[in-house]
This record gives C-alpha cells, sequence and structure tokens, in this order.
C-alpha cells in the first residue's frame, strides 16, 4: 500500500475543499480574519494583488472615457425609500448609523447618544447617492454620457462569511453611467461585461459565460443584468462580475432630466457595473492546488523570487553580487506593460524558504547558488508544475526569455481551467439525469458530481423556484451566445427555446 504524497496544504481538495481554501489563505498570508465578525485583514502580500488588479481595470476603463470620482460612505435612508425594489432587494443586508457620539455610561462604559434626525445606511451600493449628484451635474444632451466609477469599501451584512468570497466588508470599484438613449445605455452595459469578461480570462486565467440573469436574480431595481460566471474545482459556479442596465428607474427615483436637442425634457437612461475583492477568491479556487495559490503572472504580487544559497561569508558576497546585478537586470524588463516585479529572500532557513513562496503562489522561483554561478546559470522552478521539477537556464537565456515563460505559466493555468470546466459542463435533458448530476447520494462516482448543466428551460420562475428549493440550484445565466434550439423544460417539461447554465453557487 502506498503511502500519501505529501502536501503543503492539508486538508486536501479532494479531503475538504471548504477548509483547503480557509488553509490556502492562512498559508499564502494573503488576509487573516477581523475582530469584527464578518470582516477581513487584507495583508500585504493579498493587498498587493488586489493593487494590481486595480490597476489593470482602472487602465480600461479609463481607455473607455470613465473617469474616477468619490461619493458618501453614508446614504441617508430617504434615497433608499426612492426606489422601491432596490431598497427591498437590499434592506436585509443594511448596515444602519443612528447615532452620532459616544457617552460615558453608570458603569464606565460607553453608550451611544445624539440619536441623528435620520438614519443613514453604510454603503451597500451606491445608485442612490450618486443619482443625486447625477441630477445636478446633467441639464443637457451636451452633459452626456456622463462615465463614472469609483474604487471603495462597501457593507453587507453577511451571516455566514468566508474570505474573499463573501465578507459583510468587502472593497470593489462601481461604476455608473448616464445616456441620453436606452440604446447607448445598452451599448455601455454590454460593453462593460465583455470588458470583465476579457480582464478575468487573460489577467487572472479564469474561463467565463457571459450571459443574461433571469428576472428573479437581476440586481434590485434593473431592467436587465448581465454577469460573467466561472467554475471553481469544486464545480460550483462563482459570479466573477454583473453590469446593470437601470433603464430609467433610478433616473425617475433621482430626478436626472436632460433637456433633448429638440428642447425636449426627458428621463435619462443609466446603467451600473462592478466587481469586487471576490474575484480573488475564485483566482484561488479555481488555480490553487495542494501546495497553495497558485498566481496568474499578469497580476502576481511578484512575478519572481530570487532565492541566494551560500553557506559561508565568502561564499555570500559572492552569490549576492550576482543576485543583486540579476535583480537590477530583470527589473528593468517590462512584462505586459509593468516592470518584472521582482523579490529577493536570502532568509536562511533552509528548504522552508522555498516552500513559503510555492504556498504563496509566486509564479518563478529562481535559485543561485555557487555552482550556478561558476556555470553562469540560474536553477528555476515554475509554480505551474511540479515543486521538484527545476531546469538549470543560462542567466543570459533566462533574463531574455522571462516574459515567454510567464505567458508560458499564464496559458498553462487558463488552459488547465478551461479543460476542467469544459469537461464538468454537460447538455441534459432527462429530468432524472439533472436531479441526478446534482445529487451526490445517487451518483456511483462522486468525484464527477456536478458542474454546469445546459439544460432547457420554459422561462417559468416558478420552475426556477422549483429547482432551487429541491436542488439548491440556481439559473446561473442565459447565455449570451445561445443558440436557438427547441426543447423541453428541465422542469415541467414544457416548450423551450434554449438552453440555460444549471449550477450550484457560491
Amino acid at each position: 500500500m502506498g503511502t500519501k504524497a505529501k502536501t503543503a496544504i492539508t486538508p486536501s481538495r479532494s479531503e475538504d475543499y471548504a477548509e483547503w481554501y480557509q488553509q490556502v489563505i492562512k498559508a499564502s498570508d494573503m488576509a487573516d480574519r477581523s475582530p469584527v465578525r464578518g470582516c477581513m485583514v487584507i495583508k500585504p502580500w493579498g493587498y498587493a494583488l488586489w493593487e494590481n488588479i486595480v490597476r489593470e481595470l482602472d487602465d480600461r476603463f479609463k481607455a473607455t472615457g470613465v473617469k474616477n470620482a468619490y461619493f458618501p460612505l453614508f446614504i441617508p435612508i430617504s434615497f433608499l425609500e426612492r426606489e422601491a425594489e432596490h431598497v427591498e432587494g437590499f434592506a436585509k443586508e443594511c448596515a444602519v448609523v443612528t447615532h452620532h457620539r459616544l457617552e460615558k455610561g453608570p458603569n464606565g462604559g460607553l453608550t451611544p447618544a445624539g440619536e441623528l434626525a435620520e438614519p443613514l445606511v453604510v454603503r451597500p451600493t451606491s445608485e442612490t447617492i450618486i443619482g443625486d449628484s447625477f441630477a445636478k451635474w446633467v441639464s443637457s444632451y451636451r452633459d452626456l454620457p456622463l462615465l463614472i466609477n469609483q474604487w471603495v469599501n462597501v457593507v453587507r451584512w453577511e451571516m455566514r462569511t468566508r474570505i474573499f468570497l463573501r465578507t459583510s466588508e468587502f472593497l470593489w470599484q462601481e461604476g455608473h453611467t448616464v445616456h441620453a438613449s436606452a440604446e447607448d445605455a445598452l451599448e455601455r452595459t454590454h460593453q462593460m461585461l465583455r470588458l470583465y469578461a476579457d480582464f478575468v480570462e487573460n489577467c487572472l486565467g479564469m474561463p467565463v459565460i457571459q450571459g443574461r440573469k433571469t428576472a428573479s436574480e437581476r440586481f434590485p431595481g434593473a431592467v436587465d443584468t448581465l454577469c460573467i460566471e466561472a467554475m471553481m474545482q469544486d464545480r460550483k459556479a462563482l459570479q466573477a462580475g454583473t453590469s446593470h442596465f437601470l433603464g430609467q428607474n433610478f433616473a425617475k427615483a433621482s430626478d436626472i432630466k436632460f433637456q433633448t436637442a429638440e428642447e425636449n425634457e426627458e428621463f435619462a437612461w443609466t446603467t451600473s457595473w462592478g466587481t469586487s475583492t471576490r474575484m480573488i477568491g475564485g483566482l484561488i479556487m479555481i488555480h490553487g492546488d495542494d501546495d497553495g495559490v497558485i498566481m496568474p503572472p499578469r497580476v502576481s504580487p511578484a512575478h519572481l523570487v530570487l532565492l541566494p544559497i551560500f553557506k559561508s561569508d565568502d561564499e555570500r558576497a559572492k552569490v549576492m553580487e550576482f543576485t543583486s546585478r540579476l535583480a537590477e537586470e530583470l527589473r528593468g524588463i517590462y512584462y505586459h506593460h509593468n516592470r518584472i516585479r521582482v523579490e529577493i529572500d536570502d532568509r536562511n532557513i533552509g528548504g522552508a524558504r522555498g516552500w513559503d513562496w510555492i504556498k504563496k503562489g509566486i509564479p518563478l522561483r529562481v535559485e543561485i547558488g555557487p555552482r550556478d554561478i561558476a556555470e553562469n546559470a540560474v536553477f528555476v522552478g515554475r509554480r505551474d508544475q511540479a515543486h521538484r521539477q527545476k531546469t538549470s537556464i543560462q542567466r543570459d537565456v533566462f533574463v531574455n526569455t522571462v516574459g515567454d515563460l510567464l505567458d508560458e505559466i499564464q496559458q498553462n493555468i487558463f488552459r488547465r481551467a478551461e479543460a476542467s470546466r469544459n469537461e464538468n459542463t454537460l447538455e441534459i435533458d432527462d429530468r432524472e439525469d439533472f436531479y441526478r448530476f446534482f445529487t451526490p447520494t445517487n451518483v456511483e462516482k462522486p468525484e464527477i458530481h456536478g458542474g454546469f448543466a445546459l439544460s432547457h428551460w420554459c422561462g417559468d420562475a416558478s420552475c426556477e423556484a422549483k429547482i432551487k428549493e429541491e436542488l439548491a440550484v440556481t439559473i446561473r445565466c442565459i447565455p449570451l451566445d445561445n443558440p436557438a434550439e427547441k426543447g423541453r423544460c428541465i422542469c415541467c417539461g414544457k416548450p423551450s427555446g434554449e438552453r440555460v447554465v444549471f449550477a450550484k453557487a457560491y
């Protein structure tokens, strides 16, 4: 009987995927739990990843004409009440400020005092408070389109939390635009979805399906919600970004009007779109292995780490001189419009040093010892390969090809994720097969249980609700590139004209 291979993370993904995820975050030193329930502390390695995500997305937003601004954290409760469907959708998640000072109580403790005339909601999303400003900024068709984004934190009081995936406070961007016509607003809605899909696939290495949400899954108050959906390694779906066509609903609630070229007064058409630190959770779950996270090179906090190896002071001097010159040269190289990000780790802690960087997911580990220097070479390990699989590469060859190596890793992890998604996506037309697919106890091979089921749906919300109640499975999206195809609803058997994506989800 063979022995189990040693891994850096326990339990493994196959043993307990949920706990594996928590242990990866701990081992990679990306984030900690906060003393405030449901919140997180993002540590430097995790925050550097977020900064790179912000930088990449922000450049893309600005290339489409979007400008950044900032709006208040606190929203008067009356603003939310203006849009009934919106407030109903967020009411259970709102944190509310009712007092403006603290006073010492009789037992020496602090007691809220100074009740506010109007309660303030801590920003769960900003359509209503931004709409108030837009109503002041827009008066003519010449003011349009108005294209605004903000990078902020938001609060949604979650009952069941998980770091990065679902926390009471998280970081995100929210874009808000105002247009003179429904056609322009719809085009912006689709444009931002395509932008998200391009970023997530090409920078995060996560294959996604672009689709439309059903009416029950739409953003509260939206006319239409578009989304990108990715499959994690446990075959559950993760929504990685949304773009909403708000019609004139919020314009009417906030009184955003403009005078047309014909001098008629009309309500504007608006959109909103956003994505968040939830993407980091998706990155971990889609690429990570039993040794830790695997960072996509395009957004990795660092592209490579130099690991000098020496035994004596004389060796140290020579190795560190070689290492420093190499680091300086590498930092002068550009990889996708950014300088190569280099770490140097000269800690004398043996093999634990290499494992630290494996768990962090750094794309390239470069060992440099006296023997390597004598051969003018470096010893390179790649995070997309087994930890023992290392290659000696001539120093100058490594410098000249480091960008190609990083691109190979980027492409490899994307292809691996895409192959897994494709393998676990099935067209299912039989109701019993559908229920069996999403019911582990009825599956002969639990290891291939679940995933994305492409099945027909009649469009009736009651069928959608029934499947959700019985299987905890939702319609993740109606793919935008859906071909017309006649079939029968997987729930009720009524005629259907297209397939939708069913899955369990985070």
